[in-house]
């Protein structure tokens, strides 16, 4: 079967579509321009750019999951890194990132009724350390608003030491957490208009 320009055209596609969701970010996020074009030369020079067998690095879909009422996250005490961050994975060969975000978001912390926004959230560009066979990488990770419209009772998977619902107020203060995460945290309180 022979699908390689059809496979060609597709990922043509897709890649633009890519670069237009960056370009839309960059444009509502003007001082990230840079990470938005970081992200967009990226995925113009690998059409596979969702492929985890990419080996200078990959797209991953992330979750910025807020309680109902926006004043909460749900961050994972990541197992393989050990710090606090936001709940995601690799996406798979999954061209859809805000979908690879909301899948990451519900096995990672069981929760349902989940619902994502659709426009990206942030993005941020990171080296993963070597670890057994596989070699230190990048992950081009977008990140998304995903909102939990249910139970916020989670359960703890495999990839997590633990789970926490965090007051995002905190997250932003706290100066041991994660650059990107406290960013987050930062961006969603002057987004929601509410103070620390």
């Amino acid at each position: 079967m022979q699908g390689n320009p059809v496979d060609g055209a597709a990922q043509e596609t897709q890649q633009r579509s890519w670069i237009a969701a960056f370009g839309e970010f960059a444009r509502r996020e003007p001082e990230r321009a840079a990470a938005a074009q970081q992200f967009s030369t990226f995925v113009s020079a690998y059409p596979d750019a969702a492929r985890r067998e990419l080996g200078v690095g990959h797209l991953t879909g992330s979750a910025w999951l807020v309680s109902a009422d926006g004043r909460r996250v749900l961050l994972t005490h990541h197992r393989k890194l050990g710090l606090w961050l936001q709940l995601g994975g690799h996406a798979d060969g999954d061209a859809d990132l805000a979908r690879v975000a909301l899948r990451e978001a519900e096995e990672e912390s069981g929760l349902r009724d989940l619902v994502v926004e659709p426009a990206i959230f942030d993005l941020d560009c990171h080296e993963i350390p070597a670890r057994g066979a596989e070699p230190a990488h990048l992950h081009y990770d977008v990140r998304f608003v995903v909102r939990a419209t249910g139970s916020e009772q989670f359960t703890v998977s495999d990839e997590s030491h633990a789970l926490a619902w965090r007051e995002i107020g905190e997250v932003a203060a706290d100066e041991t957490m994660d650059t990107s995460v406290r960013r987050m945290a930062q961006a969603w309180m002057e987004r929601q208009s509410f103070a620390t």
